[in-house]
């Protein structure tokens, strides 16, 4: 069974070296393996160069049967589970740095506390990471999803706002309409300058937005918020703490930004869930509804 896992991730990687590492093997001995497999099945399964390993038509054939039992051993694993009531092994999660730190992490300890038999390796990356192959159970992604193959649950809404703070407003003024964004210091997240903002009729406009700041890290964004810098976009979540102490005030209240982005749970498809990802999955959808992540703070 462990060669037909390193096989499916030696062939998600296209790299012997480095799937062999999350077995823990050395080059060699990740070598001896397949080819073991191969001496088994009597045909070659990968075409091997000193830089990257391909598929040959067999090794493309046999994946597919390969991934197929592997698939079904964990959905038997997660019968057995199920029906002990357990939930135990490795879960490999990832998400961004800034949501992570202050929307996950804080709820770590009761996870594991609930669940003793898991061991969870958290990845903070402000990357998005191809969770399939890098062998992530699960990916807990904000905003917009491309079209995939992956499966994806709503954890929570995620409102994005637009926000100052009391003395860049009592200075320059309060906005009264889009439009009038175009006249102000607004703080621009990497290259996005055109802000679409809803109102409550649902009526969209789209502004171009400009300024004497730019970044391409939002907690910055934030940061120079609360200095006075400007007017700034954030998500709900992030700012709703300085909303409540009036640090930042809310900027056209009557709007919203569009499109709507929403906290997903995302993982790679397959015929089961295991019992781990099941309950991280359940256990954050509880904890976001429980404080209230995205609700909008008056």
């Amino acid at each position: 069974m462990k060669s037909l896992e390193l096989f499916v991730r030696v062939a998600a990687l296209g790299a012997l070296g480095r799937a062999g590492e999350e077995f823990r093997l050395s080059p060699t001995a990740t070598t001896q393996r397949i080819q073991m497999l191969e001496a088994d099945l009597g045909t070659k399964l990968l075409n091997r160069t000193t830089r990257a390993v391909s598929l040959t038509p067999d090794g493309e054939l046999f994946l597919e049967h390969a991934q197929r039992v592997l698939d079904s051993v964990e959905e038997a694993r997660a019968a057995v589970s199920t029906v002990k009531g357990q939930v135990a092994g490795e879960l490999r999660v990832t998400t961004s740095a800034s949501f992570g730190r202050s929307q996950i992490v804080p709820h770590i300890g009761e996870f594991l506390k609930q669940y003793p038999d898991v061991t969870l390796k958290l990845d903070l990356n402000d990357s998005i990471i191809d969770i399939v192959e890098q062998g992530y159970d699960l990916a807990i992604r904000v905003g917009m999803l491309n079209s995939s193959t992956l499966l994806a649950r709503k954890l929570a809404p995620n409102p994005r706002l637009l926000v100052a703070s009391p003395d860049y407003l009592e200075k320059y003024g309060v906005p009264q309409q889009p439009s009038d964004l175009k006249s102000h210091r607004c703080i621009v997240l990497g290259e996005t300058r055109n802000w679409a903002l809803k109102n409550e009729a649902g009526n969209i406009t789209e502004v171009r937005v400009g300024g004497n700041f730019t970044t391409n890290f939002g907690e910055a964004v934030t940061d120079t918020a609360l200095q006075g810098m400007g007017i700034g976009l954030k998500s709900v979540w992030d700012i709703s703490s300085h909303l409540k102490t009036r640090r930042l005030i809310r900027v056209l209240p009557s709007h919203t930004v569009s499109p709507e982005w929403q906290v997903w749970a995302v993982r790679p498809a397959s015929r089961t869930t295991p019992p781990r990802v099941q309950a991280f999955t359940s256990f954050l959808e509880e904890r976001f509804r429980k404080t209230g992540l995205g609700t909008i703070v008056s």
